[in-house]
């Protein structure tokens, strides 16, 4: 394990993350909040920490794929640790663990939270509601991906940190150089947040776009309002439901759209995915006319679209308190929950392209009991699927159902019911954000003990990281030289 160069990255990451406290420091200055203060002691703080551990040198070695996973694993929790500071110095959070939840579900696009009610959310300076959407737009795409466009790591080995940070079973490049490639993805990134932005401004104050935006494009789901999106226009909230579906889709469908490459970005994950979003549209829609729920055929449609386009993309954004709605619509969102978006996409989930495979892989060993002799591989798009992507995906999948199986039965000692404990677990592994029960729409997770915080803290970590790294700091092999 090379240590040097590890303390030296982390030096580095915070001293960009001191330089991101300024968006909500402006922000405090153009309200006049003395909110400014906390994240200025916090910057100079970060930076005079990052600034120590960047001086360390790293006397030669090279940055191996263990290291990568260390580095992105330690990054996360050091960046969270160090971001929950402003909520907690200026007591807007005056518990510690409960700004560190807020906070970590902010990097890691998953939108839980502590706050008691919706009046408490609009309670926040604007200052801090600006910290926390912004939070949501740096984690959506990955914060090292985001230090990639600016420097390059490691003599070139960012390919290590990407696979680790990025989402999805394989990470390709889009052009030869992995710095390029990062500089790519946060192009297309920065500009869908841009025009979403733009239609968003027409419609609201230019507080409210800016929040909103940040929160669509990672895949969040903190609100500036109390009532998440439901006091907005029917015009927003189509916005917003569009946009969601949008930053779900693989950002590489994006460059070959741009390169004319129509047929290969449309390939069958993302066929999958939008078959499966207006599946469960029309599903929904017809539960919810059927059983005389009392929405018009158009609203009906309204919240259906966004609910689904919410919870698909992990972003976690209401219009509707979804937990009221008949069980049969409730019970496909929670499975929206596990599926979740397309990999190389902002949202979270399991991903589709890991299902798509593992459906694959199921449907080939019931061939081969009736015959034992054959031999076909997995294929996606007419290619091979290599079998370290399937063996990837395999162990993903078991350590995924460990780890929720262990928090579930963690967090019931506080004595929820099953409803609750199971779409808490499922809506911060996955980064939903809402569940259902106490946590639904209208819920808030303040009511868990600190030690079930911490566990779910860690299920957010592990959702947003694709589970390895988090699980690669608890190997002993791993610190060994």
């Amino acid at each position: 394990m090379n240590y040097r160069i590890i303390v030296r990255t982390l030096g580095f990451i915070l001293l960009f993350e001191a330089v991101f406290f300024l968006v909500p420091a402006i922000t405090a200055v153009c309200y006049w909040e003395k909110e400014f203060f906390a994240f200025l002691f916090c910057m100079l703080f970060c930076g005079a920490v990052g600034g120590a551990c960047f001086l360390v040198k790293n006397k030669g070695g090279t940055m191996y794929a263990k290291e990568g996973f260390v580095i992105v694993a330690l990054s996360w929790i050091a960046m969270s640790l160090f971001g929950a500071l402003p909520f907690w110095f200026s007591g807007a959070i005056p518990s510690f663990i409960d700004a560190l939840f807020e906070t970590v579900s902010g990097f890691t696009t998953t939108g839980a939270t502590i706050l008691p009610s919706g009046a408490a959310v609009e309670a926040l300076p604007k200052s801090m509601l600006m910290w926390r959407s912004f939070t949501h737009w740096l984690g959506g795409m990955g914060v090292l991906v985001f230090v990639m466009v600016f420097l390059p790591l490691s003599g070139g080995r960012n390919i290590s940190l990407l696979q680790a940070e990025s989402t999805g079973a394989a990470v390709n490049k889009l052009v030869p150089k992995m710095r390029s490639t990062a500089r790519i993805l946060y192009l297309i990134y920065t500009a869908l947040t841009v025009v979403q932005f733009i239609l968003l401004v027409f419609d609201m104050p230019v507080f409210d776009a800016v929040n909103t935006a940040f929160a669509t494009a990672g895949t969040g789901g903190f609100s500036v309002k109390g009532d998440s999106c439901a006091s907005y226009s029917v015009y927003s909230q189509t916005v917003v439901t569009v946009f969601m579906i949008l930053f779900s889709v693989n950002f590489t469908s994006f460059y070959l759209i741009l390169c004319g490459k129509l047929k290969e970005a449309f390939n069958l994950e993302v066929k999958t995915f939008f078959v499966i979003v207006f599946a469960a549209i029309l599903l929904i829609t017809l539960n919810l006319q059927l059983t005389g729920y009392g929405y018009s055929l158009g609203e009906a449609i309204l919240h259906s679209a966004f609910s689904v386009a919410s919870v698909i993309s992990t972003t976690g954004f209401v219009t509707a308190n979804f937990d009221l709605w008949p069980a049969f619509s409730k019970t496909i969102l929670v499975l929206l929950m596990f599926i979740g978006a397309c990999a190389g996409s902002t949202g979270g989930g399991i991903k589709v392209s890991r299902v798509i495979v593992l459906c694959k892989g199921a449907s080939h060993e019931m061939k081969r009991i009736v015959h034992p002799r054959q031999i076909k591989k997995i294929t996606m798009d007419k290619r091979i699927v290599e079998h370290e992507v399937v063996r990837r995906i395999n162990a993903y999948f078991v350590a995924y159902l460990l780890i929720f199986v262990a928090s579930l039965l963690c967090i019931s000692f506080d004595c929820a019911d099953l409803t609750t404990n199971f779409t808490s677990v499922a809506a911060t592994l996955n980064n939903i954000g809402p569940g259902l029960g106490l946590v639904g729409p209208d819920g808030n997770f303040a009511f868990f003990s600190d030690f079930s915080k911490l566990v779910l803290i860690f299920d957010m970590l592990a959702g947003r990281l694709e589970v390895f790294p988090m699980l690669v700091l608890f190997l002993p092999s791993t610190w060994r030289k």
